[in-house]
């Protein structure tokens, strides 16, 4: 039985635990084309316009999933000791890392995309997101934002999603699994549809 929840609820519910590092980090799962980069912004407004690092800024054309360590370096550890987080996320389009990014001290930092949620970091996480949301809307939404032209690309990065969330299977671990394509009516700027718990 599905739920309607606002974000407001949710920022309080987050708020309201105690983190196992300096600050509240928590990560919005699930694969690609779910809904996670929407989700996570609306989330973010609602906790007071915290940061959301994207791990789309980690992964490239090379490494679609294997950029773990980029990650853990740039951001985990940081936080973990409490110090300002600094990475350079990739450019998609020059097919290169940009310049340095710096986010500011914050008492949450949303992690936003595939695998965020992953084994690795579950110790460090203070709440977890899972977006799902059937393949073929998934794809859609990825050709839509892509170009039909990217369709091989979209088909070989669901096999390597598949692939890992088969040997981690993260929506078994998450707080709470959202619907990313709710037909449930509810304001998608204030709401979410929840479907577990």
């Amino acid at each position: 039985m599905t739920r309607v929840v606002t974000y407001a609820d949710l920022a309080t519910t987050i708020l309201r635990r105690t983190p196992p590092i300096p600050v509240r980090l928590v990560a919005v799962d699930g694969p690609g084309g779910a809904g996670k980069s929407t989700y996570a912004a609306r989330l973010a407004a609602a906790l007071g316009g915290v940061p959301v690092v994207h791990t789309d800024d980690f992964a490239s054309h090379d490494e679609p999933l294997h950029w773990w360590p980029l990650l853990e370096e740039g951001v985990l550890r940081p936080l973990t000791a409490g110090r300002p987080v600094r990475y350079r996320p990739y450019d998609w389009n020059s097919r290169r890392r940009s310049a340095w990014v710096e986010l500011p001290p914050s008492p949450v930092v949303l992690v936003e995309g595939v695998s965020s949620a992953r084994a690795a970091a579950r110790d460090r996480l203070t709440y977890s997101v899972w977006l799902q949301t059937e393949r073929a809307e998934r794809l859609r939404r990825g050709l839509e934002r892509d170009g039909p032209e990217m369709a091989g690309f979209w088909a070989g990065w669901m096999a390597e999603e598949d692939a890992f969330y088969a040997v981690d299977p993260t929506v078994d671990a998450v707080d709470l699994v959202v619907d990313g394509d709710p037909q449930r009516p509810h304001d998608p700027d204030r709401e979410f549809v929840v479907i577990r718990p």
